[in-house]
């Protein structure tokens, strides 16, 4: 009887520093500079995407259209942006400890920046309805923009450390023991017929 709480306390034991690394005894100290860089490329971005998507804001507005530059700029601002958010939400992630979540998170980050870049690009690169001296931002490329942002946001979703919850009753004290019990008196041939 003994040996077997021994037992069952050890698999709970292997359970929680394994399977379940987010207890109260894990030490969560955060790079607190990486952090701080983080976020301030991510507001910086931010006044560089307003900067190249509404320069009228800063006194800056002097044509009608969106042309190259602006649309330049407001990439390199969600290029910040996003890198700035990479590194923040990166910075709470134990090293190598990232779910497969969070792995495919940073690949729609990376993606949906490309989907941007290409879709807001396409007069330059030929592919746009315009040809290249008259490049300005249209409305397809505005819904490509809107499409590669939505999956950076995805991707920022599913990037960020949610606080699991201590949810394995199978090996607390009172339902769990009698369960683990009574599989274990169970004998060979029981096993076999269930």
């Amino acid at each position: 009887m003994i040996e077997k709480e021994d037992k069952t306390q050890k698999q709970t034991q292997i359970f929680d520093e394994e399977i379940l690394p987010d207890i109260e005894d894990t030490d969560l100290t955060l790079p607190k500079t990486r952090i701080r860089l983080g976020l301030i490329m991510a507001v910086v971005g931010y006044f560089i995407f307003l900067l190249g998507a509404r320069p009228g804001l800063f006194g800056l507005d002097r044509s009608r259209v969106i042309g190259f530059v602006q649309i330049s700029v407001f990439l390199v601002g969600l290029a910040f942006i996003s890198l700035g958010s990479y590194l923040t939400l990166n910075a709470m992630w134990p090293n190598g400890k990232k779910t497969i979540a969070a792995d495919i998170g940073i690949r729609l980050i990376s993606t949906g920046y490309v989907v941007s870049v290409f879709t807001a690009m396409a007069d330059i690169f030929g592919m746009g309805s315009h040809p290249l001296p008259d490049v300005f931002f249209g409305p397809l490329q505005a819904r490509g923009m809107e499409l590669g942002m939505i999956t950076i946001a995805i991707g920022f979703l599913l990037l960020i450390r949610y606080k699991r919850t201590n949810n394995h009753s199978a090996f607390s004290e009172g339902n769990g023991q009698n369960k683990t019990e009574k599989v274990n008196e169970k004998t060979p041939n029981e096993v076999n017929q269930s």
